[in-house]
């Protein structure tokens, strides 16, 4: 498989960034939201060794076997998981796996997407207009290339691509239809815009649109950042890297709303952002649109109870509900004495 010719050029970004930020220590738990080839698993177990565990959840099932054979020496240490991060709540509960130490997500499209896929994730490969993580995800970016109406389709790559040529591209892309190869596509937005204009291909920006529309990675993104306060532990901590603004824009704003307030919820560890050094740009071309944000839950003594009471329990589980009911009146007992 082209994927599995693809994985060994895999260069994670960032990386004693992101287990600096993480404080990634002995005997920790952590979870990877994004698993890709691996890369940062892989940094985030030897760094938590002797001990240390990982849950790494990817959307694409290629990148879960990717990991598996890169991961296979840690042994039951990596729990690997196919689903998308939106559902982080219930993967962590489903599995037992949490409080945590800390969370990461490494947003944005892993070499595996990029170095020959057959899913059209590239305007540098002639594929099929696929762009979806998931097989199992029903909409497809030639869906959306040829139902979507012209005004629709402008709004959509302004939106999410920051495309200033919006509707001379849709205009153009509505003209050409049938669309359905990543090759006519990029012709169609060449041809709308009078052809390649400096460093950036006039199709980055369209491509990045329709992959964030057919995955909904925004949407996602909001709603794991919130399950993800609930599953640290005090002073466990989350990172993000991002690559590009309205990543990082939905990053940044979240972190500090948590972190303000009278009963803020996590504390800023880096509040001016952490980018690649030039050194890791010349090795890693792809790095150099990265951007990492973290920061550390905190707790007053009454959340630390209640969030540690509902650790102890889970209506999902079938006999009664009561997982650890040792735990809990070790946790009552210790609460009261305060």
């Amino acid at each position: 498989m082209s994927l599995m010719i693809a994985a060994p050029a895999h260069i994670p970004v960032l990386v004693k960034e992101t287990l600096e930020a993480l404080a990634v220590q002995p005997g920790g738990r952590y979870i990877d939201c994004t698993l890709g080839a691996g890369g940062h698993a892989a940094a985030i177990l030897d760094k938590s060794s002797p001990g240390g565990q990982l849950l790494g959840i990817d959307a694409d099932p290629e990148a879960i076997k990717v990991a598996a054979a890169k991961l296979e020496t840690y042994g039951d240490k990596a729990l690997l998981i196919n689903d998308n991060f939106a559902n982080l709540e219930a993967i962590s509960i489903k599995y037992d796996f949490f409080p945590v130490h800390g969370i990461l997500f490494d947003l944005g499209l892993s070499s595996l997407h990029l170095n020959g896929n057959s899913r059209g994730f590239s305007f540098q490969h002639d594929a099929p207009l696929d762009m979806r993580f998931s097989p199992s995800q029903e909409v497809t970016a030639a869906d959306i290339i040829n139902t979507y109406s012209e005004s629709e389709l402008a709004h959509l790559i302004f939106t999410y691509g920051e495309e200033a040529s919006s509707r001379r591209i849709a205009r153009y892309i509505v003209k050409k239809r049938p669309i359905e190869s990543t090759l006519q596509l990029s012709l169609a937005i060449e041809q709308a815009v009078g052809g390649r204009r400096g460093r950036i291909h006039p199709a980055t920006r369209t491509f990045q649109a329709l992959r964030i529309a057919v995955n909904r990675e925004l949407e996602h993104l909001e709603v794991a950042l919130k399950q993800a306060i609930n599953l640290l532990g005090f002073e466990g901590r989350v990172v993000v890297i991002s690559y590009h603004s309205l990543e990082d824009r939905i990053v940044k704003q979240f972190m500090r709303q948590e972190s303000r307030g009278d009963n803020p919820r996590l504390r800023l560890i880096n509040k001016k952002v952490i980018t690649p050094s030039e050194t890791e740009v010349q090795l890693n071309p792809r790095s150099r649109s990265a951007k990492l944000r973290a920061a550390e839950r905190i707790t007053d003594r009454r959340e630390q109870y209640v969030l540690a009471e509902r650790y102890s329990f889970s209506e999902g589980i079938e006999a009664g509900g009561w997982r650890r009911p040792g735990l809990l009146k070790k946790l009552r007992r210790t609460f009261a004495a305060l």
